[in-house]
């Protein structure tokens, strides 16, 4: 079927997924629930900047194989595809790859979809020139299966791209907010840990033949800080799932939180809100 979502190359909206991924555990399963709930491209649109830069500093050249990895409502496979690469966005949401499918078809840009899992990629191995994650691979339960996954899918002196939150920039600071009123698993490992230097040099640097990376900064621009808290609670998973766990009390101590965390990054002094969040961005070479 040319637009089925699984293996193929869409330029225009997919049908309904009909393959089904492996079972997930109980934390994934989880967090897949998290992910398609509220509408995440209506706040991964407003990331795309990200996924041109990363792309940028991976110097890609026009007919490279490109995967970009939970790759959400495919940012990073957009920018790829304008790059004039083979590009196959994989995630294991199949609401976020209907949408990054429409997208390509909106642009015209020939990308491949293909449901499946960054802990376990439905790929052979040394199958692409380049693998990219923004704001992705970072939320698997596992740091070192994704790492693993995405240095075996990619060629010799391929490359790796990432885009990860830091621990003390914004998001990562909401992380540690939701975490006061929702704990995060029993000996499960912060997403932030990816936006650190010394955590991806751990998890790749023994397969890697260089590593460079910088911290870079992108900046939410909303109305206000009630308009970020709606959207946010609306549609970006994490946020929603917290304030429906909630009741009513602890919902309004949460967004008394919210707002003191946006006053203490905001720059704008005019009622709208301007903050900045730092990210960590990894280009890897692949020995």
């Amino acid at each position: 079927m040319p637009n089925e979502i699984s293996g193929s190359t869409s330029m225009a909206p997919a049908l309904p997924l009909a393959p089904a991924l492996p079972p997930l555990g109980p934390i994934k399963s989880r967090q897949q629930a998290t992910w398609a709930s509220g509408d995440y491209a209506i706040i991964g649109t407003t990331l795309q900047i990200v996924g041109e830069t990363l792309c940028e500093a991976l110097d890609l050249r026009g007919g490279q194989r490109v995967l970009d990895a939970a790759a959400g409502n495919g940012n990073a496979a957009l920018a790829a595809a304008r790059r004039s690469c083979e590009v196959t966005a994989c995630d294991y949401v199949p609401a976020l790859l209907e949408q990054a499918s429409m997208r390509a078809a909106a642009e015209r840009l020939p990308i491949k979809i293909q449901l499946g899992d960054v802990e376990a990629l439905p790929f052979e191995s040394e199958s692409f020139d380049v693998v990219t994650s923004v704001f992705g691979a970072m939320f698997a339960p596992d740091h070192e299966k994704p790492a693993r996954e995405m240095l075996r899918v990619c060629r010799p002196r391929g490359k790796i791209g990432l885009a990860n939150w830091t621990p003390d920039g914004f998001i990562g600071a909401l992380f540690q907010v939701i975490g006061q009123f929702v704990p995060a698993p029993s000996g499960m490992k912060s997403p932030a840990l990816w936006g650190t230097a010394a955590h991806i040099t751990d998890l790749f640097g023994q397969s890697a033949f260089d590593i460079v990376t910088e911290t870079k900064v992108f900046a939410f621009r909303y109305r206000s800080d009630e308009h970020w808290i709606e959207t946010f609670k609306t549609y970006y998973g994490p946020v929603l799932k917290t304030f429906e766990s909630l009741d009513a009390p602890s919902r309004a101590t949460l967004t008394r939180e919210l707002k003191r965390l946006i006053a203490h990054f905001n720059l704008a002094q005019d009622g709208t809100m301007v903050v900045p969040s730092t990210y960590l961005q990894a280009v890897i070479v692949k020995k």
